[in-house]
């Protein structure tokens, strides 16, 4: 399957990407590659390492949990694997496309450098 990479307009519908400054956006959108998923497959899985961080563009995901069973659903503009970065600890959750379901994503170091900020603790 042909790489392709996200667009900054794309980018910008992401709530939590909307704030970043444009230059940022085009940088950011270089860097995450976006992905077509088929219904009934794992994105990421509880317990594996996390090494990439994801956006929604289109379709659902399911999110489960072995002790807490079902968590949610994801959408266009929701997000998911920052945790597993930003804390450094696998994954805590299955993420599975419910619907066909397009993403993009990017590794820790682009993460590090445009996205952990994003997550920072306020105090």
């Amino acid at each position: 399957m042909p790489r392709s990479s996200a667009t900054s307009h794309e980018l910008a519908r992401i709530e939590l990407l909307a704030g970043l400054p444009g230059e940022t956006l085009a940088k950011l959108a270089k860097e995450m590659e976006r992905q077509e998923v088929a219904p009934g497959s794992a994105i990421v899985r509880e317990g594996e390492p996390g090494d990439r961080f994801y956006v929604v563009f289109a379709g659902m995901l399911s999110v489960t949990n072995k002790a807490m069973g079902r968590r949610g659903i994801l959408r266009p503009g929701d997000y998911f694997g920052e945790v597993a970065l930003a804390m450094d600890v696998p994954r805590t959750a299955t993420v599975t496309a419910v619907s066909p379901v397009v993403v993009a994503s990017c590794d820790r170091a682009t993460f590090d450098a445009y996205l952990r900020p994003l997550f920072a603790d306020d105090d």
